[in-house]
């Protein structure tokens, strides 16, 4: 469900859940992504999961890890280096008034968001800025490649820039994939750990679902569907965004399909989506659950189009009061929906063997062949438009001049049959994220559009955000700190 500052637990339900299989006697493996370094000290802390539900070793998976972030933050910006250098001496035909490509780092660092590099030979000042690694293509396009040949594919195709005539100028024109190669020769393996019970984790990629796509590489699942019967994969931030990139995205060029979708809820969070306060979910309100399980219903609608049987995971935390968990529970049946609740930070692997059990007996029914919402041919405005309505709830998209203009030069140039990947607020089904809820009679609005060709989609920017987090504010403990 749509994430609040209470917190959800997806990733500790995951691995709980996986531990639950385990405690059932199923062969299971987690498939799983790395934790931004940016996010750690930023705003959530750690993705390893909580309490009894961890990944180990907890403080490396936290902390540069394998050192993959830094690998693919070094491409990255190795390539925008080249690009530079190329601009500099003019051997290239990059316009400088339209480059695209940027630079990132896994740090927090709202600062470096607009940047000018000075002026070039011909006097004209230079506009770029800095993205978090999280949203580098280099990051999406290794997450989806299926091989070295694959990724060096993909990076060869990236999408530079355009020509002063509007031709798109690519990445191989540089000559230098070969040097990005080398320094992703590593990042591309995934990573084996554990959960604090034994079970495998191939932890490996870490693309956001709010600014990117939101997925673990394909590697990595394909990984644990070759060591085990049953493999427990998330998609980021809700099934609006994660989900629907999940299925859109990342199945759609992999093949690969879900044999069934767990979403998560939480007495806390649907407290807070039906007006509660912060400060008070500690204290028992049904009332405000049940208005708040409107935007529970939001996403089971949306994953319900997918045709794949769904289990509500009702994450318990420690103040939660049985007579609200009981209301989640005689919603779902109303809906005739699975719903089991799932002790995954108190009790590990024992606390999810019935949601455990659940999820086998979902994933033992025949679905039919996964089907997209919308086709690669449709018109972006057709794709937009079936996001919006059919995934979020508005009741229409709305597109600014900068985000036609945009648009308009990527289909010109042949890129108006790619997926979409819809850049939006976590917290909201809306683009606001002060709505709460299940908002209704809203509108979508495209602020801006950029090009992913290596990675394989368009973005589409919904709202105001940032493809560049900031620290949220903090404040001192004492004079000492």
């Amino acid at each position: 469900m749509t994430p609040t500052p209470a917190g959800e637990g997806k990733t500790t339900v995951s691995i709980g859940l996986a531990q639950g299989l385990r405690k059932n006697g199923k062969s299971a493996a987690l498939a799983l992504r790395q934790p931004s370094m940016g996010l750690v000290f930023g705003r959530k802390g750690g993705a390893r999961g909580g309490g009894m539900s961890t990944l180990h070793p907890a403080e490396s998976i936290n902390l540069h890890f394998t050192g993959d972030f830094h690998a693919i933050t070094s491409a990255h910006n190795l390539l925008t280096a080249v690009m530079n250098n190329a601009q500099h001496y003019g051997t290239r035909r990059l316009d400088p008034l339209q480059v695209l490509w940027r630079r990132v780092l896994d740090v927090n660092d709202r600062a470096l968001r607009h940047i000018y590099t000075g002026r070039d030979r011909r006097g004209i000042e230079r506009a770029t800025g800095f993205d978090i690694t999280a949203a580098s293509e280099i990051m999406a396009l290794l997450c989806l490649a299926e091989s070295f040949d694959d990724l060096r594919a993909r990076i060869n195709r990236i999408v530079l820039g355009f020509t002063p005539e509007g031709e798109p100028v690519f990445a191989n024109e540089l000559k230098v994939t070969g040097a990005l190669m080398a320094l992703l020769k590593d990042a591309i393996l995934p990573n084996l750990v554990q959960s604090v019970e034994g079970v495998l984790a191939f932890l490996h990629g870490g693309p956001f679902a709010n600014i990117a796509h939101g997925c673990n590489s394909v590697l990595a699942t394909r990984m644990g569907l070759a060591h085990s019967d049953y493999v427990v994969t998330e998609a980021g931030f809700a099934f609006d965004l994660g989900g629907e990139k999940f299925m859109h995205i990342k199945c759609r060029q992999s093949g690969l399909a879900p044999d069934a979708i767990v979403i998560v809820a939480t007495v806390r969070a649907l407290k807070m989506h039906g007006g509660v306060a912060l400060t008070n979910l500690q204290q028992p309100d049904v009332a405000a659950l049940e208005r708040g399980l409107d935007n529970l219903a939001g996403h089971l609608d949306s994953a319900a189009l997918f045709e794949r049987p769904i289990v509500v995971a009702v994450n318990r935390f420690r103040f939660d009061h049985q007579d609200e968990i009981q209301a989640v529970h005689r919603y779902c049946e109303a809906r005739d929906v699975a719903c089991c609740t799932a002790d995954a930070f108190g009790r590990g692997g024992e606390g999810t063997r019935e949601l455990a059990d659940a999820v086998v007996k979902a994933a033992a029914i025949r679905s039919p062949p996964l089907k997209p919402l919308y086709e690669l041919s449709h018109s972006v405005e057709e794709k937009l438009h079936c996001i919006a309505t059919q995934i979020y709830g508005a009741e229409r998209v709305e597109l600014a001049p900068l985000a036609k203009a945009k648009l308009e030069m990527f289909r010109r140039c042949g890129f108006g049959d790619l997926p979409l990947c819809m850049a939006k607020t976590q917290n909201s089904l809306s683009d606001d994220p002060t709505k709460l809820g299940r908002p209704r009679g809203f509108a979508i609005t495209v602020t801006d559009f950029e090009i992913a060709n290596g990675a394989g989609f368009l973005v589409a920017l919904n709202g105001s955000i940032l493809r560049m987090p900031g620290f949220r504010r903090c404040q001192p403990r004492n004079a000492s700190t």
